[in-house]
């Protein structure tokens, strides 16, 4: 029988794998900084792990899902599950503070908090660029590389790029 400690320690040990795993296009950030995890569940041998992707149709999902099970299995578990849940949905608000730093070092604007209120364009326009910190920044194109990107132009340092879209 599993005791509460056993338990507490072998979901520990799930989420300090998952630190390892970055997402594929933005590798500086970690699954769990993006906020994707949504539950982990763990016992001696075997742990239950829930993600939800940034979008549904995210060409990623069976790379990380496949990366999660290697760093988990690395971990120590013989049995490794990786469900993709969808409720409820992933938002931007769940990236942390530490991949909101990562991603404006990455060269991204990290996405604007909306805190449960609605995603407008005011507010994808009303981005600051993550090389010097100006608003005084153009939307070039709502639709970036990925689904979860759109293109930036700043006027102050005259460099393009591109902004992590907020997502409520």
């Amino acid at each position: 029988m599993t005791t509460t400690r056993q338990r507490t320690d072998a979901t520990q040990r799930v989420w300090n794998a998952l630190q390892d795993v970055t997402d594929p296009e933005i590798p500086d950030i970690s699954v769990v900084e993006l906020g994707i995890i949504q539950r982990v569940e763990a016992t001696d041998d075997t742990a239950t792990i829930d993600m939800c992707p940034t979008f549904a149709g995210c060409p990623a999902l069976d790379y990380m899902r496949d990366d999660i099970r290697k760093h988990v299995t690395a971990a120590g578990f013989d049995h490794v599950r990786v469900n993709i849940v969808f409720d409820p949905p992933w938002t931007t608000d769940r990236i942390t503070d530490e991949g909101r730093r990562k991603l404006k070092a990455f060269g991204l604007a990290p996405p604007t908090k909306c805190s449960g209120g609605p995603v407008t364009e005011a507010i994808i326009r009303d981005v600051a660029c993550p090389f010097c910190d100006s608003h005084d920044t153009t939307l070039e194109s709502i639709f970036g590389p990925t689904l979860c990107r759109a293109i930036h132009y700043c006027n102050a340092c005259r460099q393009s790029f591109e902004q992590f879209k907020p997502v409520e």
